[in-house]
């Protein structure tokens, strides 16, 4: 199995809640933010961004350092980078199988038009 594969599902299932893509886009917008920061942000408890922020690492898209008294996060790309390269590696091969069809359903109509000429 492809490696990048086996990394998809857990972005995937991360990204699949609209809360956690928009804790995503904050600390891509702000570079690092603690969980308190965030909370600001949208209209969920601290406890909630907290327990997302945690899903969001598992997933190795954010990851969380101690300053201080607080933790501090901040986005990490590469996750979501081999996502991408996976998305896109499908979609590609999911072109060639559509043009392949595409071809085999004219080639059949161009046989199909020179028989009705007989």
């Amino acid at each position: 199995m492809n490696p990048d594969m086996d990394d998809v599902g857990p972005v995937l299932a991360a990204l699949a809640d609209p809360t956690r893509r928009l804790l995503l886009g904050a600390l891509a917008e702000e570079g690092q933010a603690s969980a308190s920061r965030l909370a600001a942000r949208l209209p969920v408890s601290r406890q909630a961004v907290v327990k997302h922020l945690q899903l969001l690492e598992q997933a190795g898209l954010v990851s969380g350092g101690r300053r201080g008294r607080e933790v501090l996060y901040q986005v990490q790309p590469e996750s979501l980078e081999a996502s991408a390269r996976w998305m896109a590696d499908l979609a590609a091969s999911w072109d060639r199988r559509l043009n392949a069809l595409k071809r085999a359903a004219e080639r059949s109509l161009a046989t199909d038009d020179r028989q009705g000429d007989m």
